[in-house]
């Protein structure tokens, strides 16, 4: 019985170990693209430091990964779109809805399939880092900003805008390109500025009045 059960959990090991090997699907593309891609991915696991560690190539896996089901998504999104162009009326606007549809119920899914495979490898620390490297840093950047330039930001304000910057990023993270990324945090912004005038800051003042601290530390903005 003994015997049985050491077997048992021996194979458990096997298949558990298994599960969590992730491949990496670059079958059937472009070799500079995947290089490219490679490339990318490895800033996620040097700023982790743990590129070249068994752990670091499942999750420069993963982050590739990513990569490229988002270019997917977003291709067939846009060759859905070409053929719609050749069509008229409702035909055509039923064809581009579609292709919307799709691609926000495929990114959905990617989206929580994505966080699900980096946590079988990461805490939810090295997550939030995860995130940060893919969307440039601009939940801290912004934020660090915010409380520069208002100094007199009270706790529940700072907190508010911490929450709208990181929800921004889980729509950046399935941005299919710079520009867009930078767009979604962009509607926040202006969302966590509305709340500032509201709550009886003037922002034109206080980013005058920081842009002088600024200088007189030697920075610019």
């Amino acid at each position: 019985m003994k015997n049985i059960l050491t077997i048992f959990l021996a194979l458990c090991g096997v298949v558990c170990a298994q599960a969590q090997h992730i491949n990496l699907n670059s079958a059937g593309r472009p070799a500079d693209y995947v290089s490219t891609i490679m490339n990318r991915s490895q800033k996620v696991t040097d700023a982790l430091q743990i590129t070249g560690t068994p752990k670091g190539q499942e999750v420069l896996n993963i982050v590739a990964n990513r990569y490229f089901e988002l270019n997917d998504i977003y291709s067939e999104r846009d060759s859905l779109k070409k053929a719609a162009a050749a069509l008229e009326g409702e035909a055509k606007k039923n064809m581009q809805a579609l292709a919307e549809s799709q691609k926000d119920q495929k990114l959905y899914r990617s989206h929580f399939g994505f966080v699900a495979q980096l946590s079988l490898f990461l805490d939810d620390k090295q997550i939030e880092q995860v995130k940060d490297i893919l969307t440039y840093n601009v939940v801290n950047v912004t934020y660090e900003a915010q409380c520069d330039m208002i100094p007199t930001l009270k706790e529940e304000e700072k907190v508010q805008i911490l929450a709208w910057l990181k929800e921004a990023r889980e729509y950046a993270i399935d941005a299919e390109s710079s520009k867009k990324k930078h767009e979604a945090f962009g509607k926040y912004k202006g969302r966590i500025n509305n709340y500032l005038s509201k709550r009886g800051y003037n922002l034109t003042k206080e980013r005058e009045e920081w842009a002088k601290r600024v200088k007189a530390r030697g920075g610019t903005l």
